[in-house]
């Protein structure tokens, strides 16, 4: 198929999976493999995550503006600026010295990523059926400790298949967080970790990009919006009434077929 087929398809399926713990990267990397779309240093599949992020401005606009005019005079607001930063750290710092492996093997091993959406479903599963009553229901007033526990945990979406949002979700299920509250304030913290994603690769590879890099990146970019805005307006509602049993399932599914596309097809 033409590239810019593939950057719609692609760009889709970053927008409706990137807010949910199926893992886009793990997503991205197998349908472009089987698709047999490549770009320079995968560049594409990071960037068009800026789409995500931009998704969720726009959807919690009002409510980031309030934080933003507020912080001079309010607590509560400088408090949920300083749980997402804190809770972006762990990621920021092992994201730049371990990029070049991540990029260069994680993602350039597509049984990794098969058996990780597996390994990840079945451990999705586990957590969802949790019991105990959540102590955290507000994911904008969560502990600063709880903050930074669930940073290190989205440190395993590092492995293209675990998914950032499934890492960071589990690890709030774990720490007694409420999963809407666990969904939304993985929202939240997506908006510095794929933004400085989006900046490193950036610098990294801004040499080896070339301006039909830039048209192709710009229309999974606008499909990526697009249906991630889609995506954003209705998870918290399906999470609150169906768990994430659905994902978890949906993860092992993808996992098992891709591993058996692999044996079939390379």
């Amino acid at each position: 198929m033409p590239d810019w087929v593939n950057a719609i398809i692609l760009g889709i399926v970053e927008g409706l999976t990137e807010f949910i713990p199926v893992s886009s990267t793990g997503h991205l990397l197998l349908l472009g493999h089987f698709l047999g779309f490549e770009s320079t240093g995968h560049t594409f599949e990071v960037m068009i995550q800026l789409g995500a992020v931009l998704a969720v401005i726009s959807v919690y606009f009002a409510r980031l503006w309030n934080v933003a005019t507020h912080l001079h005079d309010d607590p509560a607001a400088r408090r949920f600026v300083a749980s997402i930063l804190i809770a972006f750290l762990p990621a920021a710092f092992i994201g730049v010295l371990a990029h070049d492996f991540i990029k260069g093997v994680l993602f350039e091993t597509p049984v990794l990523i098969c058996v990780s959406l597996i390994v990840g479903g079945f451990a999705l599963l586990a957590v969802d059926r949790i019991k105990k009553p959540p102590e955290h229901t507000d994911a904008a007033a969560f502990p600063l400790k709880t903050s930074l526990a669930i940073g290190f945990f989205q440190c395993l979406a590092m492995i293209p298949g675990v998914s950032r949002s499934g890492a960071t979700v589990a690890g709030a299920l774990l720490l007694r967080c409420e999963k809407r509250a666990a969904a939304e304030f993985s929202f939240f913290l997506a908006m510095p970790t794929m933004a400085g994603a989006f900046t490193v690769d950036l610098v990294k590879n801004y040499e080896n990009m070339s301006w039909d890099d830039a048209g192709i990146i710009a229309l999974g970019f606008v499909c990526a919006l697009v249906a991630a805005v889609f995506t954003v307006r209705r998870v918290l509602d399906f999470v609150a009434r169906h768990g994430f049993t659905p994902f978890a399932i949906w993860r092992i599914v993808v996992g098992v077929l891709g591993l058996i596309g692999l044996t079939m097809l390379g």
